[in-house]
């Protein structure tokens, strides 16, 4: 049976008393649990390139925002594909979870779901991303299908490279493809320039994560950027986000932005530093907190697009 679950508690590092804990039936809150439903930074950090290469498609078509339809079909897509990511990660991670501290509790090595259960589940949330892109032109779906090509060879990286970050930054930065491509039927420049600065900023937010679990992962033998940078990770993230920095001007610049984008870039500048700055690589709650703030970096960035394309519109 799909549901013939147990719930034996929350996944150690989940937000407490998120509503899955609360409102959710609790036959269905190891799979909620299993698509990471109450963690959205993962979601939101998978839907931000979206909106962000939306925006940016906006500004160069002078639109005065990005399509409506297109955001709300990138919002349920990236709540659905990143559900089916974890849940993917968690199949292909199962041996290694078991043996780490935070991940040990996840579903699946828990008990509280099945191999066979998590498999259904994740066709089930990859039939619900299929709906969802069919919504979009030819090119787009295309790019999406491709787009599964990053997200299966992720999970593997770990076991083989110092740099499963990039590999993340790949699989994670690829919606700065598909909202240029929604409203355009192809690439251009900014797009790829976009996409390349999602994976810096990628690689540096991921890289404070993993320093949760570095310890475990020495044990165990996961690799991460880390593990990689170690006591230099600050120099390391600095190199990381002023990259991303760059290309998302160069990117803005391409799609014929004005001041406002601009503006956009520059004042996340000013956040992407206090994460430098505050960054305790050994305090792991810490180190959760500003990944998370990442949240917000996005908005930033969204709201500098949003306006300059209002401005041009105007």
């Amino acid at each position: 049976m799909l549901f013939s679950t147990k719930d034996t508690g929350p996944v150690a590092d989940a937000v407490k008393r998120h509503w899955v804990d609360t409102r959710l039936p609790a036959s269905l809150r190891p799979y909620a649990r299993l698509a990471r439903w109450e963690r959205p930074i993962g979601w939101w950090l998978l839907l931000w390139p979206c909106l962000w290469s939306a925006a940016l498609a906006a500004i160069a078509a002078g639109n005065g925002w990005p399509n409506p339809w297109h955001v709300v079909l990138f919002l349920v897509g990236a709540i659905a594909m990143r559900g089916a990511g974890c849940t993917y990660n968690d199949l292909v991670d199962v041996d290694i979870d078991s043996k780490v501290e935070r991940t040990r509790s996840r579903p699946i090595p828990a008990g509280q779901v099945t191999r066979f259960q998590a498999k259904i589940f994740l066709v089930l949330q990859c039939l619900v991303g299929l709906i969802v892109l069919l919504q979009f032109n030819l090119f787009t779906i295309a790019l999406g299908v491709a787009s599964l090509v990053p997200v299966a060879i992720y999970p593997f990286m770990k076991r083989f490279t110092n740099w499963p970050q990039l590999f993340l930054g790949f699989a994670f930065s690829w919606g700065a493809f598909m909202g240029w491509a929604a409203e355009f039927g192809h690439l251009s420049w900014a797009p790829i320039i976009l996409y390349a600065g999602g994976i810096c900023w990628t690689i540096g937010y991921d890289t404070i994560y993993a320093h949760q679990d570095k310890e475990d992962d020495a044990l165990v033998g996961v690799k991460s950027t880390a593990r990689l940078f170690g006591n230099r990770t600050k120099p390391a993230l600095i190199v990381l986000y002023a990259l991303a920095t760059v290309l998302f001007m160069l990117a803005a610049s391409l799609a014929d932005a004005g001041p406002a984008a601009f503006a956009g870039i520059l004042l996340g500048v000013l956040h992407l530093g206090w994460q430098v700055v505050t960054l305790d690589i050994d305090d792991g709650d810490q180190c959760l907190k500003l990944f998370r703030s990442n949240t917000t970096y996005g908005w930033i960035l969204f709201a500098g697009f949003v306006a300059d394309a209002l401005i041009g519109w105007l």
